[in-house]
């Protein structure tokens, strides 16, 4: 029989081994990021969120910022290339437009780079009606002497067939065309006429050289000379002058034309239209009146108290009916041999200029005889005008210009 002494006790260690007391609580251990660092876990990561969340709302922002700027410049790039594509591509070319320096009407371009002729015409009862006044592109009137008046009539675009009849050149003639570098076509001239043709300052002279200038047999001598465009531009390109050199008068891009209407019980302070002009040159038989018509936007001429007509190759008559009339107030007198008429054409003077059916009070200004002249208004600006025909008339100095 054993001994109590003889049965060994149990080891205090193995029941500490089968029933261990607990642990005491260890902290969280940190996961491991895949490349080496530690990064928090759970818990850790909300704290961390919380606390840098406004630098994460800046961040998002400036992100998004970034995004949408990346998308406009792309959007702006796709579109230039667009453009730079449709540039590319060619296009229709755009008609080039041609305008007359004479009339600034359109033409070709040929007819644009036409030199200008310059004819004398004559305007005595027996040279009535004239040819070739309607198409010229501008009109001088004045008196030649003994108060019957003359015209010299300038062309350019236009295609003439019978122009005349052609009489003899006067100075003042010479210096109004001279501004224009033209061909000069006339029968004869004063003695002073003459002498500054021949100088070679006031235009190529062509004077009743055949066969550019003709006599016709249905009217009498000296009422019966006539030319063309056709025969003149031939003449001047024999004789080496293809063009004109000169400055052009200011064009309006929109012709004026009245347009102010005033109802019956409306306070209205528009100036009402100038529809009738009055000139006052010489006598009853030479004085001119214009009646502006609305329809075309023109003047239908009268003289001698009738219908000024303009007789084509045809022989079919139309009446004359300026764009623009201008009237210049000018000084005249009688020349040395108390026969012919001076006119100065330089310095300035007064000038009522009518378009549209509308009137303005104002100068003309000529520095000298190869200067173009210049029409200004009551401030001195320069005006521009109605494209196609202008027709200045020289009115004596102490006679009148009247309208309503």
């Amino acid at each position: 029989m054993k001994k109590l002494s003889d049965i060994r006790p149990r080891k205090k260690t193995s029941i500490e081994e089968k029933v261990a007391p607990p642990k005491p609580s260890q902290p969280r251990k940190l996961l491991a990021h895949p490349d080496g660092k530690r990064r928090p876990s759970g818990l850790a990561k909300q704290n961390w969120f919380k606390k840098h969340r406004l630098l994460l709302i800046v961040f998002a922002t400036l992100l998004v910022a970034a995004a949408v700027a990346v998308c406009l410049s792309l959007y702006f790039l796709s579109n230039k290339q667009t453009n730079t594509d449709q540039l590319s591509e060619p296009k229709k070319a755009e008609p080039v437009r041609y305008y007359s320096p004479l009339t600034g009407r359109e033409t070709t371009e040929e007819k644009s780079k036409r030199p200008i002729s310059a004819v004398m015409i004559e305007n005595s009862p027996e040279a009535r009606p004239q040819s070739g006044l309607r198409e010229a592109g501008a009109v001088f009137e004045a008196i030649a002497e003994g108060g019957i008046t003359r015209f010299v009539a300038l062309f350019q675009e236009a295609d003439v067939d019978l122009i005349g009849p052609v009489r003899s050149a006067r100075p003042y003639f010479l210096e109004w065309a001279a501004a224009f570098d033209p061909a000069l076509a006339h029968v004869g001239g004063s003695d002073q006429a003459l002498q500054m043709l021949r100088s070679g300052r006031y235009g190529l002279n062509i004077d009743e050289i055949k066969p550019t200038i003709w006599r016709v047999k249905d009217r009498r001598a000296p009422h019966n000379a006539y030319t063309s465009t056709a025969e003149l531009l031939k003449y001047q390109e024999n004789h080496g002058k293809t063009s004109s050199d000169f400055t052009a008068w200011e064009r309006l891009e929109t012709a004026e034309k009245y347009d102010c209407e005033c109802l019956e019980d409306e306070v209205c302070d528009c100036e009402a239209p100038t529809k009738q002009i009055f000139l006052n040159i010489s006598s009853n038989l030479y004085n001119v009146t214009y009646d502006w018509d609305e329809t075309t936007n023109t003047y239908k001429r009268s003289q001698g108290g009738r219908p000024h007509f303009s007789r084509d190759a045809d022989r079919v008559e139309t009446q004359i009916a300026p764009d623009v009339v201008i009237a210049i107030m000018v000084n005249q007198s009688l020349a040395a041999d108390r026969l012919h008429n001076q006119i100065v054409t330089s310095g300035s003077g007064k000038a009522y200029i009518f378009q549209g059916g509308r009137k303005v009070e104002g100068t003309w200004s000529k520095a000298s005889a190869p200067e173009q002249i210049k029409f200004l208004d009551a401030d001195g600006k320069e005006l521009k005008l109605n494209r196609g025909q202008i027709w200045i008339t020289a009115v004596p100095s102490g006679r009148g210009v009247t309208w309503k």
